[in-house]
This record gives structure tokens, C-alpha cells and sequence, in this order.
């Protein structure tokens, strides 16, 4: 099973930008998109909808923002749009399609770094997510969880850590939600089970040279309940051509 999980930056960019002829060359069984920044109806065009693909989208109530989408080559047996969240589900931060026991969603969490009211509604939603998570990892099915989490977990995963500790994204409070989940949560960074390497990042900003420096942070994530702990066997990060600020993450799975 491959995977491919993306924030497109506005999916209608992505396109222009030739994000869906690579995609059809990609051999991908799922798609995780999120930020597609865009209204259902906006998207009736052909190109987004690809042929062989079921294609789910849940966007935000305010328009041009946020906004997530599954595309899956088996029909999913069900959609499900939102965690049950009174206040970040109107953002179109969470679609999750279901097939037999297996789950796999596509997610937006909120980024804090526009100011510190955004980064308080960020700490809400790591609340709230966190229950969500326990309650995944209860229910007995399994799930693989994709998207930008906007969180760097590790040193590892930014280039300039050390003058990024104050900053959204690498926090020392939001780094240690992120190691509870990977550990008192027992979830696993699926990427990091096939490669350890440093430098292996996922966003870089627009400012300066850093995508040429490579001067970035690793913050979108396959994240998988425990009971598919061993079952990612490859992970790429693709860079040869720019879709986004942030680039896609390929991974493959063994999953019986």
C-alpha cells in the first residue's frame, strides 16, 4: 500500500503547478491532501477528481482556508468528517475513510505562529486531538494518520533548532506533546521507522534561499497505531519538483 500525504498550499496552485500529472504517475493506493484552501464547489473540474481515484473532500467554513481531502483507489466503506470538535471541525482540519479495520485520515493541525491567540486555539486543539487519539487507539482499529502536524518533534527534524525554541512549531510544550504521543500513546512516526537520517524535512519558508539551503523543518507525518508498528518498509521525500512550500512524503507499507 502506498501513501502519499501533501499540504498542497492551495490545491488549485498545486495544479497549475503540475501536482496531479505527477500524481498519476505515482502509483499511489491513498492521497492525503490538506490546505486545499478552496470551497467544494470550486473544485467540480475534472483534474480533481482523478480517474481510478475515490475522491472525498471536506473543506472549511470560512473560504480560501484550510481544508482537507482523501483520495482513495478502493471505495472507502465510510467517510468521516471531523473528530467531534465544536470549534476546529468548521476549519476542515480532519476527513477519515475507513476500510475493513483500517482507517486512514488526513489532517490539518493548527499552526500558532500568526499570533498568540492562533497559538492558544493550537493548544486547544492538541487537547482535544489527544483524546481523540487515545480514543483511536482503544477502539481497536488500526489507523495510519497523515498530514501536516506543524510540530518538529526533534532536533533532527529543523535545521536551525536552536534558534527556533520560542518559536510556533518547535516549543518546548508542544515538542513534548509530540513525545507523549510516541511514547504514553504508543502511536508511531512511521517515517522515522525506515529512516533516521538528519536533514530529511518536509517545509521550508518562501524567505530567503532555504529550500535551495535546504533549510527546513520535517513537520508532516505518517503517524500509525501501535499494531502497525513494522509494517512501513519505504519513505520518500520528493523534491525534484516544488507543488507547495511543503513537499510530499511517499511512503509504502506492508499491511496484511
Amino acid at each position: 500500500m502506498r501513501i502519499i500525504t501533501l499540504n498542497a498550499n492551495g490545491i488549485r496552485a498545486a495544479a497549475r503547478k503540475g501536482f496531479f500529472t505527477w500524481l498519476s504517475r505515482q502509483s499511489a493506493d491513498i492521497v492525503c491532501l490538506q490546505e486545499t484552501k478552496a470551497q467544494i464547489h470550486q473544485l467540480e473540474d475534472r483534474i480533481f477528481h482523478p480517474q481510478r481515484f475515490h475522491c472525498s473532500y471536506e473543506d472549511a467554513e470560512k473560504k480560501g482556508y484550510s481544508g482537507v481531502a482523501i483520495y482513495a483507489r478502493q471505495q472507502p466503506d465510510e467517510i468521516i468528517r471531523g473528530y467531534g470538535s465544536s470549534e476546529f471541525d468548521a476549519e476542515g482540519r480532519y476527513i477519515e475513510a475507513r476500510f475493513g479495520n483500517l482507517s486512514v485520515v488526513s489532517l490539518y493541525a493548527p499552526s500558532g505562529s500568526s499570533s498568540d491567540e492562533r497559538q492558544a486555539a493550537k493548544y486547544r486543539f492538541l487537547d482535544e486531538f489527544d483524546a481523540h487519539l487515545v480514543g483511536i487507539r482503544n477502539s481497536g482499529r488500526e489507523c495510519i494518520i497523515c498530514g501536516d502536524w506543524n510540530i518538529a518533534h526533534k532536533n533532527i527534524d529543523i535545521k536551525n533548532w536552536r534558534s527556533n525554541q520560542k518559536n510556533s512549531g518547535f516549543l518546548p510544550e508542544e515538542r513534548a506533546w509530540m513525545e507523549r504521543l510516541f511514547t504514553e500513546r504508543q502511536f508511531v512516526d512511521a517515517f522515522r521507522e525506515v529512516d533516521t537520517a538528519a536533514d530529511r524535512y518536509t517545509w521550508w519558508s518562501n524567505r530567503g534561499n532555504a529550500r535551495a539551503n535546504n533549510v527546513g523543518w520535517r513537520i508532516d507525518y505518517q503517524v500509525v497505531t501501535p499494531g502497525l508498528r513494522g509494517a512501513a518498509k519505504k519513505a520518500r521525500i520528493y523534491r525534484d519538483k516544488w507543488f507547495s512550500d511543503h513537499a510530499p512524503l511517499i511512503m509504502d507499507y506492508d499491511i496484511g
